[in-house]
């Protein structure tokens, strides 16, 4: 799969059915040494925009289970994977 293609998928968690973001507005975590996708960062919405620390979620590649045309379902226990910048 091209990275271009990519980019419009919607990341929903298998857990919860909680839609958590697009990948499009995400950041990727690639080893420089193999060019592999090590984790995907995933960015709250949910709250003000005038907070000066947004929460993120850090998703490793393993969490992933399936990228479909649409969307790309993940296994996560969100409240054990938040992190804040």
């Amino acid at each position: 799969m091209r990275l271009s293609e990519f980019g419009n998928k919607e990341i929903v968690n298998l857990n919860d059915g909680k839609r958590l973001g697009l990948i499009e507005d995400s950041d990727l975590i690639i080893d420089e040494n193999t060019g592999k996708i090590n984790s995907i960062v995933v960015y709250e919405t949910k709250g003000s925009i005038f907070r000066s620390k947004p929460n993120y979620i850090e998703i490793p590649w393993e969490y992933i289970k399936k990228i479909g045309n649409d969307m790309i379902i993940v296994e996560v226990e969100l409240d054990k994977m938040r992190k804040f910048l």
